[in-house]
């Protein structure tokens, strides 16, 4: 999470990073504000027809590319770490006590802002069927179709009485991943190994062809596609009486997702599990004094 730095306009980037992480209470920034803000710049660029824009164009491409790759090797080193199978044991374990319930009640669903596909990885390890809005094999679609798709079964002898398969998860990424490329109009899941090595050469224009979006400070910025059905489909899932919504890991960073949080927390029968290593710079407790208590179970700390 470390900061980015651009030589185009390198002091302004910086300069609104910073306030605008201080807006929405994010404390210091980090290379996702700065990307976002490095993007916003370029559209704003673009318009003006700016020299600039060229350059600062070439500048976000090289960033994303170091972005997919370090995020790639980040994969391959917990492979090949002395305990990333551990890791990923514990990981497969806590998503199945969640996907195991019973398939007549409604399907888990799973919400990540993670470009990496960890949680892809252990669904597969752990024999989990996963729905997305990817229809295909070969090169997957991104469909925004809501036809409710699922997996049956027939039971042996019996016939005309299809069941529910167990083990069915729902799952979303919220900000895009590293395998989402825009081709032809249409945004498809590229084949692409978990922990495989890419070169800078074999990836081309990410800015342009790459689904990546980093934070965003305004719920504006979820307007664009894809991300407003992304997002539409987290509102769906959570802002209903009886939900229960577990974050884990979850700084409270993100003032779009915060917002849907507390419209769900306006529900009296919802609740929300908040599973933090920390406080979060204060975050957790700032958002926690907007709710009703009663609805929040919080476990927070390097012991948990």
């Amino acid at each position: 999470m470390q900061r980015i730095e651009f030589t185009t306009e390198k002091d302004k980037i910086k300069n609104y990073a910073d306030t605008e992480a201080q807006k929405i209470d994010r404390g210091c920034a980090n290379f996702e504000d700065d990307l976002r803000t490095a993007i916003e710049l370029l559209k704003g660029l673009k318009i003006l027809q700016e020299p600039k824009a060229d350059a600062l164009e070439a500048e976000i491409n090289d960033k994303l590319k170091t972005l997919i790759i370090n995020l790639l090797a980040n994969e391959k080193a917990v492979l090949k770490a002395e305990k990333g199978y551990a890791a990923l044991s514990l990981l497969k374990r806590f998503l199945i006590s969640f996907s195991s319930r019973t398939a007549t009640r409604d399907r888990l669903n799973i919400f990540t802002t993670n470009y990496d596909r960890f949680i892809e990885y252990t669904l597969d390890s752990a024999g989990i069927h996963t729905l997305d809005r990817f229809v295909g094999k070969l090169n997957p679609i991104m469909r925004m179709h809501k036809m409710e798709l699922d997996f049956h079964y027939n039971p042996p002898g019996i016939r005309g009485e299809p069941r529910y398969v167990e083990g069915v998860v729902r799952y979303t990424k919220l900000h895009g991943s590293l395998d989402w490329c825009i081709n032809e109009e249409e945004i498809q899941k590229e084949p692409l190994p978990f922990g495989t090595e890419l070169t800078e050469e074999e990836i081309a224009d990410p800015y342009e062809r790459y689904v990546i979006y980093p934070n965003s400070a305004k719920g504006i910025d979820t307007a664009y596609f894809p991300y407003s059905e992304l997002f539409r489909d987290f509102s769906t899932a959570t802002c209903r009486p009886n939900s229960v919504l577990v974050t884990y890991g979850y700084g409270f960073g993100d003032s779009h997702i915060n917002s849907i949080l507390l419209d769900m927390m306006t529900i009296p029968s919802t609740h929300l599990v908040i599973i933090s290593f920390d406080k979060a710079d204060g975050r957790i407790q700032k958002f926690v004094e907007k709710c009703n208590l009663s609805q929040i179970t919080l476990l927070i700390g390097n012991h948990f």
